[in-house]
C-alpha cells in the first residue's frame, strides 16, 4: 500500500517592498490641478484640447504630475523672470538674446511638438485662448502644419512674455536712448533720378543704391569712394539685398526680374554647373559654370527683397500679391505662396530663418513658415491701414510695421496685439521704409525715413522722439524713401537723387556740437557727379545742417 505523505501550505512568501509605493508617498501633493497650469503654446491643435482638459479633471498617478512640475520649475532658468510690461521693457529685450536664439536653433522645423509635452492648460485660460488663436491664425494654416518645431519656437516666445512672479519687484528706468547722428557724406551719381532704396551691408563695408535709372551701385561706407556699378535691368531698380557674407546682391526691378550680383566682380553670380550641362569652349575646355541668369516667375514690378540668415534662400514680394521664396544656388523657385490681395510691399525673415513676414497694401501682415509654406499668423490692425514695409526686431519677437496713417507700430506676432505705436514722421502717400538700430550700453531705437525729408529716431521703449535728422529735407524734392542703419553708420534715400552717410557721434563731440547750436555744418559732396552739374550739386545737394534737433534732444 502506497504511503502518501500529507499536504501541507507552503509558507507566504514575504510581500516585496513597495517601492513605487514609496515613491508615491513621497510625491508632493497638489490642492487642485490648477497649480500645474501654465501659458498654453500657440498654433497648439485645438482638437488636443479637450483630451488635456480631461487629463487635468481626471484622477492621474502622482509621479506624472512629479515630472510635470520639474519641468515647470527647471523653466525659469530659461525664461525672464517676469513678464515686462510696456513701460518697463528696456531696449535689450529688442536685441539679440544669446539664449534664445540657441535655442531656437536647435529645435528642429520637421520634429512636432506633442500636446504632452507642454505644460497643460486651465479651462478658462484654454477657452479664452482658443477664441483668440482662432480669430488671429490665417484660413490657410492647417491643423497639423502648427504643431511643428516653428510652433514649439513660438510657444516658447509666449511663455517668455506671459512668465509671471512677484508683484513686489521695482522695475528699473533708464533714460533714453541718445543716437547723435551727424552728416558725413552725401553721394551723388545715380543722375539726379529718384533713389528708391539704400542698404548697409551686414559687415558695414558697403553701401549699396538702387535707383529708378535701372542701375545699382556700390559705396565705401567710410570714404563714400564709387566702387562699382551694377548695370543689367531694363527699368528702374526698386529693392535691393544683401546676403549675409556681404559678397552677393540680389536686385528687383520694374522689368519684373530679379538679379543677383557678385559684389567683388561686379557681374551676375557665377553658378556651379554639372558637366553634363556645361559648354565647349574653342580649346575644348568643358567649362562647368555660366553666369546666373535672372530668376523669373513674378508678372509685375518685384517691390522687395531679403536674404535668409544662411543665405540659401531669397524671398522677393511682388505687385502681382504673391511672395516668392527661391533657391539662391540653384537659381531656382522653391515656393509660391498667394500672400495677399494687393500688392506686397515688405519681406524680411527672422534672425534664425524659420519665418518669414510679409505686408501689403491691403492693410495685412502675415507671419509664413519657411519650410511648409504654411500661413502660422496675420496680423490686422482695427483701423486697417496700408502697410509700406515690415522687419523683424533683432532677436525675432517683434515685427515693426511702417503704416500710411503716420504711425508705425511694433507688434507682438505671438499674441496678435501691437505693443508700440510710434509717430512723429510724416507717411501718408509714398512706401517708406525703416530699420531697428542700437545704441551700446543704451538700448534700442527705431529708425524711419519721412516724407518731409527728415530721419525721425524713436527710443523704442518710451516711444519718444529721441532724434530728427534733416536729411533731404529743404529741396524741392524732399521725400525721403529709405533709411538702413548699421552699427554706427547710417545711410538714407532721397527723391533728389541721393544718399546721405551719418555717423554715430561720441559722447564728447556731442556734448560740444550741443553747445554751439547755432554753427553751420555742411557734409561734403562724393560720388560720381555728371559734368555742368557739377557745381549745381556742390552747391544745392547739401543746404546748412542746424543742430537744433541735439538741443531739444538734451531736454527730452
Amino acid at each position: 500500500m502506497a504511503h502518501f505523505e500529507p499536504i501541507t501550505t507552503p509558507p507566504a512568501l514575504p510581500e516585496p517592498p513597495p517601492k513605487r509605493r514609496k515613491v508615491l508617498e513621497n510625491a508632493p501633493r497638489y490642492s487642485s490641478p490648477d497649480e500645474l497650469n501654465s501659458p498654453e503654446p500657440p498654433f497648439a491643435n485645438t482638437d488636443a484640447e479637450p483630451t488635456r482638459r480631461k487629463r487635468i479633471g481626471a484622477t492621474t498617478t502622482p509621479t506624472r504630475r512629479r515630472r510635470r512640475l520639474s519641468t515647470n520649475r527647471g523653466r525659469p532658468s530659461m525664461t525672464p523672470s517676469r513678464s515686462p510690461s510696456d513701460d518697463e521693457l528696456n531696449g535689450a529685450y529688442y536685441s539679440r538674446s544669446s539664449h534664445s536664439h540657441s535655442r531656437s536653433r536647435s529645435r528642429s522645423p520637421s520634429h512636432s511638438a506633442s500636446p504632452s509635452q507642454s505644460p497643460s492648460p486651465s479651462r478658462s485660460e484654454s477657452g479664452s485662448r482658443s477664441r483668440s488663436r482662432s480669430e488671429s491664425i490665417s484660413g490657410r494654416s492647417s491643423q497639423g502644419s502648427l504643431t511643428n518645431g516653428v510652433g514649439r519656437r513660438l510657444r516658447l516666445s509666449e511663455e517668455e512674455a506671459t512668465t509671471t512672479t512677484d508683484a513686489t519687484t521695482t522695475p528699473m528706468k533708464r533714460p533714453p536712448v541718445r543716437p547723435t547722428f551727424k552728416p558725413t557724406l552725401v553721394l551723388a551719381g545715380h543722375g539726379g533720378k529718384p533713389v528708391s532704396q539704400v542698404r548697409v551691408s551686414p559687415d558695414g563695408r558697403w553701401i549699396a543704391s538702387a535707383s529708378a535709372d535701372g542701375t545699382l551701385k556700390i559705396w565705401d561706407a567710410e570714404t563714400g569712394e564709387h566702387m562699382d556699378t551694377l548695370v543689367g535691368h531694363l527699368a528702374g531698380v526698386s529693392c535691393l539685398a544683401w546676403s549675409p557674407d556681404s559678397r552677393t546682391l540680389a536686385s528687383g526691378s520694374d522689368d519684373k526680374a530679379i538679379r543677383i550680383w557678385d559684389r567683388v566682380t561686379g557681374r551676375p553670380k557665377i553658378t556651379a554647373r554639372g558637366v553634363g550641362s556645361g559648354a565647349l569652349s574653342k580649346d575644348g575646355v568643358v567649362i562647368t559654370s555660366r553666369p546666373m541668369p535672372p530668376l523669373l516667375g513674378h508678372h509685375n514690378y518685384v517691390h522687395c527683397l531679403a536674404f535668409s540668415p544662411k543665405g540659401n534662400i531669397l524671398a522677393s514680394g511682388s505687385y502681382d500679391e504673391a511672395v516668392f521664396l527661391w533657391d539662391v544656388r540653384a537659381g531656382r523657385l522653391m515656393r509660391s505662396l498667394p500672400a495677399h490681395s494687393d500688392p506686397v510691399s515688405g519681406i524680411d525673415f527672422c534672425c534664425d530663418g524659420t519665418l518669414v513676414v510679409s505686408c501689403s497694401t491691403d492693410g495685412l501682415i502675415r507671419i509664413w513658415d519657411t519650410y511648409t509654406g504654411q500661413c502660422l499668423r496675420t496680423l490686422v490692425h482695427e483701423d486697417n491701414p496700408a502697410v509700406t514695409s515690415v522687419c523683424f526686431s533683432p532677436n525675432g519677437r517683434f515685427v515693426l510695421a511702417f503704416n500710411l496713417d503716420n504711425a508705425i507700430r511694433l507688434w507682438d506676432y505671438v499674441s496678435g496685439s501691437v505693443k508700440k505705436t510710434y509717430q512723429g514722421h510724416e507717411n501718408s502717400r509714398f512706401a517708406i521704409g525703416g530699420c531697428f538700430g542700437i545704441v551700446p550700453g543704451e538700448g534700442a531705437f527705431v529708425a524711419s525715413a519721412s516724407e518731409d525729408g527728415e530721419i525721425v529716431l524713436w527710443d523704442v521703449v518710451t516711444k519718444e522722439v529721441v532724434q530728427r535728422v534733416p536729411a533731404h529735407k529743404g529741396q524741392r524734392k524732399s521725400v525721403c524713401f529709405w533709411v538702413d542703419v548699421h552699427g554706427d553708420t547710417m545711410a538714407s534715400a532721397g527723391q533728389d537723387g541721393t544718399i546721405r552717410i551719418f555717423k554715430r557721434a561720441v559722447d564728447d563731440d556731442a556734448d560740444d556740437d550741443d553747445d554751439d547750436d547755432d554753427e553751420e555744418v555742411a557734409a561734403p559732396v562724393n560720388g560720381l557727379v555728371e559734368e555742368g552739374a557739377k557745381a549745381e550739386e556742390t552747391s544745392s545737394a547739401e543746404p546748412p545742417i542746424k543742430q537744433e534737433e541735439d538741443t531739444e534732444m538734451e531736454g527730452a
